[in-house]
């Protein structure tokens, strides 16, 4: 019996849609699904809507929920990673009060900048404390499977610095392409293929064809040049349509993710640009209540519901699983080492490639040069990353300040002085969600 464990789990959402694609896959039935939170109640809650799909769906799962993760972990194959610590309330709320003080606006603030850097500072040594324990209690061949943001600092962090095998994943890119079809009014098409590298949340859509192989592109750009379609249909979507225009590659993230990942959009200096490019600052903070709120209507539906329904999602968890228990290939874009994948990328940086993932598990395909341009981008937020993950290997508060210093959005709005003063008012503000820093 192949064990899954779930850790953080008690995000139940995403638990029904990780778990539920597995409960749903015939060839998985039988597993066994260990589910781990540190909150009690969100655990229960998990446990109970998972023990509805798989009676539901007659998976013959074994199902079991602990808030002991050294038990959970025991025996797993396959380890998905989805904690979020320090919570909403009080660090995702710090990560944005604290910058705004300073005058520095943020819109999602999980995965680069001064938010990202401190969401990375305060997972980091929780996530090597799992892959500690991992190694103690799982299965020899365990997999880890982080979905936890920020996505390349964390999982570059794992893969450098611990032995266990990680692959970060993200939906950024099943979404992109037709995403982008649709956004432009080409949603008729459906059979086309696409070539997408880069890194987390900034990987470039470098081909798109139909299914006869004529490229798509000088179609899409020409559309995306029509500035009275663009004012009508594509309010959402101006910061990446800004970039493809002036970068040449559609970028895999959404506009209100890659306004902040630049030096360009959010700017004090310019506010207009807020309302020309409809970028919505503090937009995480804003999800976060409504879901907090939402969640109290769902759950019902989700937790007491015996008729519980499941359709397959395209998150690639399930699809790994399968591919490797099975040993038919299957074909995903992971979050991984850059062993020389992405050849204009530093060899230290976690890479977005495709994947093929069979018995032997998942291996990374080998891209090659991004263009010149979408590379250099690429190289300012993977800086940051770096120095991030060095700051929380070391303990050493210089590689925080210089973390801020390297970010382009931080960078282009504070000085080194503020920069610093930021960071050490974050510092504080975190408390015990840190570890000393030097």
């Amino acid at each position: 019996m192949i064990k899954l464990t779930f850790v953080g789990a008690g995000s139940t959402v995403f638990a029904k849609n990780v778990i539920g694609d597995c409960l749903v896959e015939p060839a998985l039935h039988g597993m066994e699904v260990a589910l781990f939170d540190i909150d009690p109640e969100r655990l229960d809650d998990s446990y109970r809507m998972v023990c509805n799909l798989n009676e539901k769906y007659k998976a013959e799962a074994k199902i079991t929920k602990t808030l002991d993760r050294a038990e959970a972990l025991k025996g797993a194959k396959y380890v998905v990673n989805a904690i979020q610590v320090g919570g909403y309330d009080p660090c995702t709320i710090t990560d944005f009060e604290i910058p705004k003080k300073y005058g520095l606006r943020q819109t999602i603030a999980d995965t680069l900048g001064i938010g990202g850097i401190f969401r990375a500072l305060r997972t980091i040594p929780v996530m090597l404390d799992i892959c500690e324990d991992i190694k103690k209690y799982a299965h020899q061949d365990a997999i880890f499977i982080n979905y936890t943001n920020p996505m390349a600092m964390l999982s570059g962090a794992m893969q450098r610095y611990t032995d266990v095998p990680t692959v970060g994943l993200c939906h950024s890119v099943q979404g992109c392409t037709g995403g982008l079809l649709n956004e432009l009014g080409f949603g008729d098409i459906k059979d086309y293929r696409w070539k997408i590298a880069g890194i987390n949340h900034q990987a470039w859509l470098l081909e798109i064809k139909d299914k006869d192989g004529n490229d798509l592109y000088p179609m899409i750009k020409e559309r995306a040049n029509d500035e009275a379609y663009i004012n009508e249909h594509c309010k959402g979507d101006l910061v990446r349509l800004n970039i493809m225009k002036n970068l040449g590659y559609y970028v895999t993230e959404s506009s209100e993710h890659n306004s902040e990942y630049m030096p360009y959009y959010i700017k004090d200096k310019y506010p207009e640009l807020i309302e020309k490019f409809n970028i919505p600052l503090d937009e995480y903070p804003r999800r976060c209540v409504n879901q907090i709120e939402g969640w109290k209507k769902m759950r019902e539906e989700l937790v007491n519901n015996k008729e519980i329904e499941h359709n397959k999602t395209g998150e690639f968890a399930s699809y790994i699983i399968n591919a490797m228990e099975t040993d038919v290939p299957y074909r995903i874009h992971g979050n991984v080492l850059n062993t020389g994948l992405i050849t204009n990328l530093p060899k230290e940086a976690c890479v977005e490639v495709p994947c093929l993932v069979d018995r032997n598990g998942i291996n990374p395909c080998y891209v090659g040069d991004l263009p010149e341009q979408c590379a250099a981008m690429n190289r300012t937020n993977i800086n940051v990353q770096l120095l991030a993950i060095q700051a929380a290997i070391t303990k050493k508060k210089d590689y925080i300040y210089q973390a801020a210093m390297m970010d382009p959005h931080t960078a282009s709005e504070l000085s080194i002085d503020h920069i610093k003063a930021m960071c050490d008012d974050l510092i504080t503000a975190h408390g015990s969600w840190l570890p000393e820093y030097k």
